[in-house]
């Protein structure tokens, strides 16, 4: 159904750190018949989801859906952001910076839901910075320089350091930026 985002910002983008964690997983749902009806909330509709979300995605948090999203580690505020979004059913799934300022075991976690998603036909489009990180998720990388696409790129058949010289405008791919052009001009 449609698009999951993860932002690149989880304080500003992903949460309302000021609401519960059952509110803030419902944001994107709330007046769905599920969760309301003739405009009236269904609290209970929201805590079992809630109570499912944080079991299904080992969400950790003081007082379980009635922790605040402010107390929660970043790694759980992430994790409460995924579980959002990948409990969606989502068609694509971008994901910007979905590791960034996360302790290991949280980035563990993330990344086997994300290969989950990918895994089951979902689309997953990631941005990040860490190299390592786009390599081990990637089954094909798509590198810009200056605002044009100059390389598409098999993580397997590439080291870092080459994608470092596509990344600095060391290096482009004329087949890719060919193949484009031919697609384009027809």
């Amino acid at each position: 159904s449609g698009i999951g985002h993860i932002p690149e910002d989880r304080h500003k983008y992903g949460l309302i750190l000021d609401f519960r964690l059952d509110a803030n997983f419902v944001l994107l749902d709330y007046y769905k018949e599920a969760y309301q009806k003739h405009g009236l909330i269904k609290f209970d509709a929201i805590l079992e989801n809630s109570e499912r979300l944080i079991k299904e995605f080992d969400v950790r948090s003081g007082k379980d859906s009635a922790s605040m999203a402010r107390t929660m580690s970043g790694g759980n505020q992430q994790k409460a952001i995924i579980a959002r979004e990948i409990d969606r059913s989502p068609q694509l799934l971008i994901a910007a910076q979905p590791t960034r300022g996360l302790d290991v075991g949280a980035i563990e976690y993330i990344h086997k839901q994300i290969i989950r998603q990918r895994d089951s036909g979902a689309g997953v489009l990631l941005v990040s910075l860490e190299l390592d990180e786009v390599m081990a998720l990637s089954d094909r990388i798509l590198v810009m320089y200056e605002g044009e696409i100059v390389g598409e790129l098999d993580p397997k058949k590439i080291s870092i350091q080459e994608l470092g010289l596509y990344m600095a405008g060391a290096k482009k791919s004329y087949e890719f930026k060919e193949a484009l052009n031919g697609k384009v001009s027809k």
